[in-house]
């Protein structure tokens, strides 16, 4: 099955207005000096975090584009990418690294050792680190992973930030207040959590959560119950949060975290050096912004490390690999889609300017080559369409997709 997927610009879903370069003028950009404005300044921004935590999302956000494939599956990020977000004199790099995990999970996925060697590789070139954790997975959000842990013990030099991402799925949001004393241990910025309750605030907003920083472990018990109270007044509860980090701040100083042998780390359910905290729904934008302006805030002088005009330092080849193994992993069931191997056979320019692009995915069973077809062709054809919208997103051209199915010999 050979089906085609040609698609024509939509509306944009980010709001960065330049499109991704082509492949040639990227390599000439990446190759050359960047351009630098009068005083610039840089910050090397690592994401860390379990899998399907939305690392990639939140890189997409800060760039205002897509440029990294995201999946409800794990693992869907498989290499170390970055994104480039350039606002007047400072740069910012994304490292959106692989979810940290296990040599045993990394096994049972038959992930390639990179995948456990970039994430630390990334908080080896970090100027900061931000922590992010999925808060609607009531599974894994009340405490770091041991990976997440071992990661920031070794280098806690490096300045980290929790972002607790997903908020707009909880419905409690005074939940919001244990997770925060949970992952930092009661400890951000060196000092301990504190916050003073705004009944002015609260008076006038809907919210049912804190605009918080700082909590005091002795006052979440007293805050969650005037939030229970609340609550039952009002359950059409939203979210309004912020990072305000003057108010409420009760100096109460404490020592840094020092580096501990990884024995000692099965005993700490979250990290106590961590400088700031941020609350926010990564897929639909909310208070990402905000994180942006703060990164943005903490850029130090120095030299930009890509032109003005590069928004990834991955090649136009690579993005359009990732996007159609993003809709494999969303489409494919169980571990189907880890085992696709995708050869691109054709990359070029139509004679109306189009992009043509022919794909082979290389599927080791016929079992499996049937499950990726589909009744009729269905599944296939809609990899194709959705593919091909997003990389027309990506691109701003149009695009004619065709993908291809055979067994692997």
């Amino acid at each position: 099955p050979e089906p085609r997927g040609r698609c024509r610009p939509p509306a944009l879903a980010y709001p960065r207005p330049n499109p991704l370069l082509g492949a040639e003028e990227q390599q000439q950009l990446l190759r050359h000096q960047p351009d630098q404005p009068q005083s610039p300044r840089v910050l090397k921004v690592a994401i860390l975090g379990a899998p399907n935590a939305g690392k990639s999302t939140l890189s997409n956000q800060l760039l205002g584009r897509k440029v990294f494939a995201v999946s409800k599956k794990v693992h869907t990020t498989r290499c170390q990418a970055q994104g480039i977000v350039t606002s007047e004199d400072t740069q910012l790099i994304i490292l959106d690294t692989p979810g940290l995990t296990s040599p045993l999970k990394a096994k049972r996925h038959k992930l390639d050792e990179s995948m456990l060697k970039d994430p630390w590789e990334s908080m080896k070139h970090a100027d900061i680190v931000l922590v992010l954790v999925d808060v609607s997975d009531h599974w894994t959000r009340n405490c770091l992973s041991q990976e997440v842990l071992k990661c920031l013990s070794q280098f806690p030099q490096i300045p980290s930030v929790l972002v607790l991402n997903k908020v707009d799925l909880l419905k409690k949001k005074f939940i919001l207040l244990d997770l925060v004393a949970e992952l930092t241990e009661g400890v951000v910025n060196g000092q301990k959590l504190k916050v003073r309750f705004d009944p002015e605030h609260n008076s006038r907003s809907s919210s049912k959560t804190p605009k918080i920083s700082h909590v005091s472990l002795s006052e979440i018990r007293a805050y969650k119950s005037h939030s229970l109270q609340e609550a039952e007044k009002d359950q059409d509860c939203s979210l309004h949060i912020s990072s305000d980090t003057g108010s409420g701040l009760v100096s109460d100083k404490v020592h840094d975290p020092k580096p501990r042998e990884y024995k000692y780390l099965k005993k700490m359910k979250g990290w106590p050096g961590f400088q700031e905290i941020f609350m926010l729904a990564a897929l639909h934008g909310e208070e990402v912004d905000t994180l942006k302006q703060y990164l943005l805030m903490q850029a130090k002088p120095g030299p930009w490390k890509f032109h003005s005009g590069v928004l990834t330092n991955q090649s136009p080849q690579e993005i359009c690999d990732n996007i159609i193994r993003e809709k494999l992993l969303e489409y494919l069931p169980l571990e189907v889609p880890y085992g696709v191997q995708q050869v691109t056979e054709m990359w070029e320019e139509g004679p109306s300017g189009e992009l043509l692009i022919m794909q082979k995915l290389v599927v080791p069973r016929k079992s499996h080559m049937m499950m990726l077809i589909g009744r009729e062709g269905k599944i296939i054809s809609k990899i194709a369409q959705e593919a091909g919208q997003d990389l027309m997103n990506a691109f701003l051209c149009d695009i004619r997709l065709k993908l291809r199915v055979e067994v692997k010999s």
